[in-house]
């Protein structure tokens, strides 16, 4: 058994340590924010900022994941296979295909108690929708240029793992909307997304290289979306204000300005 963990343990480690890095590094990305608002050229900063905090763990675990596939120096993905056909040759559970969703429905369940996240209804569904549709496009497409066999069918739609892409999209999208609320919230997000990839590869249904990537892009599409999202829907409109002024040239009058 000992060995068995020791071959998981770099995956499972990896993802961990993805998580804890972009939860660190996003805080202090918005510390550091908030400080640099009050310094002159602070908003050119700040968005080269935002977008190296976007891209910077995701980047790391699909090169990574990429990396794998190709070599097996790192994390060798044909032993962690074998070491889990020799302790875990039965294992067959079917609730990833139902977890991988289970932080959308908290962030709407939370909602829907009371608990306020970063966006209101509107912004927070077009969030969820565009964060989703990158990640299919990024996922799928992959997939079609890969072709890498799967551990179980043979089938050649293995890299990357779409259920941890979902995972971690749904976690990401938890960790944005009430992260900054609590920590546990991200921390639960981001466990039961690293619980989906680890029983990807038990269930022989994907290779560790899958899983990893697979991480990678679920945390980008995700913020991509925020990144780029602009249009603030159900914002507060300015009200109108109607100013009139008696005015005197060639005779009485007056002065109208209407502010839309």
């Amino acid at each position: 058994m000992s060995s068995s963990v020791n071959r998981f343990f770099p995956v499972f480690a990896l993802l961990c340590l993805s998580h804890y890095s972009f939860c660190q590094y996003n805080t202090t990305d918005r510390g550091e924010s908030y400080r640099l608002t009050t310094l002159p050229k602070a908003p050119p900063t700040n968005k080269s900022k935002a977008i190296r905090s976007a891209v910077a763990v995701p980047t790391l675990l699909i090169g990574t994941g990429v990396y794998v596939l190709c070599d097996d120096d790192f994390i060798n993905r044909i032993e962690v296979r074998e070491e889990r056909n020799e302790h875990f040759p039965n294992f067959s559970h079917h609730a990833d295909n139902y977890l991988q969703y289970l932080p959308i429905v908290a962030v709407y369940g939370l909602n829907l108690a009371g608990v306020k996240g970063e966006n209101n209804f509107g912004n927070r569904t077009a969030l969820l929708i565009k964060s989703e549709v990158i990640m299919a496009a990024i996922t799928f497409s992959l997939k079609g240029l890969t072709k890498v066999p799967r551990p179980d069918t043979g089938d050649r739609n293995s890299f990357p793992s779409g259920h941890t892409a979902q995972a971690f999209a749904a976690a990401t999208f938890m960790h944005k909307e009430y992260g900054g609320q609590s920590v546990m919230y991200s921390i639960g997000a981001y466990a039961v997304a690293t619980g989906i990839g680890v029983m990807r590869i038990l269930n022989n249904r994907h290779w560790a290289s899958d899983v990893i990537a697979g991480a990678g892009i679920g945390i980008l599409s995700t913020n991509l979306a925020y990144l780029t999202h602009q249009y603030k829907w159900g914002n507060k409109k300015p009200k109108h204000e109607t100013f009139v002024m008696p005015t005197y040239s060639s005779g009485p009058g007056f002065y109208l300005s209407y502010k839309l």
